[in-house]
């Protein structure tokens, strides 16, 4: 009995000093850590005016002078695209006359929050561009002889964002709905589009402003920062598709991933 009490005292004993010396040695390592000088990550420097990478800034690409519309463009931006790098709504802001590019940045914008916004939205020269059984080809509005210009409502995010944007916002059901019709293949093969009929925030803004402004120069000018964007990408090792519907798309995304592999 004795020997049992004398072998557990011993254990005990070899136990603790394990632990001082466990303890110790991490408290060292605590010291070393933080005896070591501050050095963040440097980051990559950004372009002031795309916000892009100096090395792929697309600011070659914007029009010398800002886009001078009679037309106002309204963005309501699902908080969740703000973040996302590849964003278009960017190209507009720098494309457009200050004056007549707004973003609005959230999920749920109510009368009272913003005033402004529910202004726009029951004005009766105010559209919304997004599909619908109820919305009309935008080639139908009026557009000529008119002395109070219209408002230019778009939702900016995924499919289900701006579905989403839409269903949450009720100051948006009363807005006329305008549709484009024969749009062709979007060029923004950068990024998955849900259907070979969409189109990005950016390319749909332009061609309904080359619209409503009667001037098809405006598509051009707008789209070509889009172009740009998505030469750099595809150069630094991105893959083109174009929509959901491509039945090329899941060998493009098992082409990426490979690449993405042997990095």
């Amino acid at each position: 009995m004795a020997s049992t009490l004398a072998d557990s005292a011993l254990t005990d004993h070899s136990a603790k000093s394990d632990d001082d010396d466990e303890e110790e040695s991490f408290d060292h390592v605590l010291e070393e850590f933080s005896a070591l000088p501050s050095s963040p990550i440097a980051k990559r420097r950004s372009c002031d005016s795309c916000g892009r990478p100096i090395k792929v800034c697309i600011c070659s690409a914007f029009p010398k002078e800002r886009l001078k519309i009679s037309t106002n463009v309204i963005i309501m931006q699902h908080s969740c695209e703000e973040s996302k790098v590849l964003r278009t709504v960017p190209i507009l802001s720098s494309c457009l006359a200050e004056d007549k590019c707004k973003v609005v940045i959230g999920r749920r914008f109510s009368s009272a929050r913003h005033p402004d916004l529910a202004s726009i939205c029951s004005d009766d020269s105010s559209l919304l561009l997004f599909p619908g059984a109820d919305a009309v080809d935008i080639q139908t509005i009026p557009v000529t002889d008119r002395s109070v210009p219209y408002n230019l409502i778009l939702l900016d995010g995924t499919w289900p964002q701006a579905k989403g944007l839409y269903a949450k916002n009720k100051m948006l059901h009363s807005v006329k709905k305008v549709q484009l019709q024969d749009v062709g293949l979007s060029e923004y093969v950068i990024r998955t589009q849900p259907s070979k009929m969409s189109l990005s925030t950016c390319e749909s803004a332009a061609i309904a402003l080359s619209i409503l402004e009667r001037d098809t120069d405006i598509h051009e000018v707008l789209v070509k920062p889009l172009r740009a964007l998505c030469n750099y990408q595809l150069q630094h090792g991105a893959v083109a598709h174009h929509h959901k519907e491509d039945p090329a798309l899941p060998e493009k995304k098992k082409t990426y991933k490979n690449r993405l592999k042997n990095r």
